[in-house]
Formats: structure tokens, C-alpha cells, sequence
């Protein structure tokens, strides 16, 4: 049986020659140029999809090019905005379904529990579509408490135990709020109850809030260690 013999890089010099023309047809292609020689390339979308659907043609009759450089509605904005409106969008979703059948409840259970379930709610679906939307530069780790590319089970609790402890400042700020309009109306007690607009707001201010100390001070100790690390050097 013969033995496979083996190539050296001397045999196979043309291995990783590139193909410059290829290259350079490729480059005139998205420029909208056709080399001399070359064959025009229709980017008409039924031309490149082979199929002639009625939705490729506009109003005038012409015919839609294809673009694959296109972004869509959502990839025109901004990453800050996308992430602020589906963190308070979250929050008062969780206080539409799961606050207001908590009335009749102790003032502290349902803070431990509207924080458990938003801390779920963040860990299970808020988290996973930060990750989904992010690009290489992970512009959504500003707007998480844990930041971190991979399911960690631990992440789990700690979400929880953190948003318990976000309910319970937004409580505070609702007694604070009840107690400014009350001096301020000079009436005895304040009869408006917690809406999902306004939770969601409060909400979203206090998170924002905690996770910018955090990254105040995760910032700061990685300044000191870049430090301590260029005066060992």
C-alpha cells in the first residue's frame, strides 16, 4: 500500500498566492465600477436572488437594488436609547402584571417580591437581548449591573438580591415623593397610587444610578492596577 506523501512548502508555492484580480473586481464591484474586460454585475435583487417577486419593484417601475450595506429602522438608533427604553419598558411591565395584584400585601413582601421577579426578568430576558443586539464593542455593559459574555449561574441570585435592593430605594422614593406633595398641596394624605410609567421611571433612574457607581469604581481600581503595573515594570 502506498504511503500518502507528504507536500513541502517548496512544492506548493502557488498554495497562498492571491488572487490579486479577484480582489480588485471585488473592490470596482462596490464601487459601482466594471473593469475593463469584466462583465457587468446586476445588484437588482431579483437578478441576484433569481427571483421575480412583485415586492422588488417600486411604485415607478424600477427595479430594487441590492444593498449589503443597508442598516434597518432599529440599527439607526442609538445603543443608549435602545437600552434605556427596554430596561423602563421592563419595569413597568413587571408592575402592570405583578405589583398591582400585590395591593392587598405587606409593603415589604411585595418589595422582596416585585424585586425577585424583575431581577428574574433581567437575568432571563433583559441580559440575553443586550447580548443579542450587542456588536463586537459590547456597547450594552454600560447599561447591565453584571456584565458579563457568558451564563453565569450565580448571576442569577445576584440579579435578584440586587434588584430587591433597587425596589426597596424606589419605595423610599415614593414616600418621599407622597411626603413633598403633601407639604406642598397641604393635604393630609396623597390618594394617587404607583403606575407602571412612573415606577418604570423610578426604576430606571435608580439602576442607572447604582450601575454608574459601579462602574465609577471598577474604573478607578483598574486605573490603580494599570499604575502599579507601569511602576513594577
Amino acid at each position: 500500500m502506498a504511503k500518502n506523501k507528504k507536500f513541502k512548502e517548496t512544492d506548493i508555492t502557488d498554495y497562498y498566492d492571491l488572487k490579486t484580480d479577484k480582489v480588485d473586481e471585488l473592490v470596482a464591484a462596490l464601487r459601482g465600477e466594471v473593469p475593463a474586460g469584466a462583465e457587468e454585475v446586476s445588484m437588482n435583487i431579483s437578478d441576484c436572488t433569481g427571483v421575480d417577486d412583485p415586492k422588488n419593484v417600486t411604485r415607478r417601475g424600477v427595479q430594487r437594488k441590492f444593498d449589503p450595506y443597508k442598516t434597518d429602522f432599529l440599527g439607526r438608533i442609538p445603543a443608549w436609547v435602545k437600552a434605556l427604553f427596554v430596561k423602563w419598558w421592563f419595569a413597568g411591565m413587571v408592575c402592570y402584571f405583578v405589583m398591582w395584584g400585590l395591593s392587598g400585601m405587606d409593603s415589604l413582601d411585595r418589595a422582596v417580591i416585585l424585586g425577585a421577579v424583575i431581577g428574574l426578568v433581567v437575568d432571563v430576558l433583559v441580559n440575553p437581548l443586550f447580548r443579542f443586539m450587542e456588536t463586537d464593542r459590547r456597547e450594552y455593559d454600560a447599561f447591565m449591573m453584571f456584565p458579563f459574555p457568558f451564563k453565569a449561574f450565580w448571576t442569577f441570585f445576584a440579579n435578584i438580591i440586587y434588584y430587591v435592593l433597587v425596589i426597596a430605594f424606589v419605595m423610599v422614593c415614593y414616600a418621599g415623593l407622597n411626603e413633598l406633595i403633601i407639604k406642598i398641596s397641604g393635604a393630609e394624605s396623597v390618594l394617587g397610587g404607583v403606575e407602571p410609567l412612573l415606577f418604570g421611571v423610578i426604576t430606571l433612574a435608580i439602576d442607572m444610578a447604582f450601575i454608574g457607581i459601579k462602574d465609577g469604581v471598577v474604573g478607578i481600581v483598574r486605573k490603580l492596577r494599570k499604575k502599579e503595573s507601569v511602576a513594577n515594570v
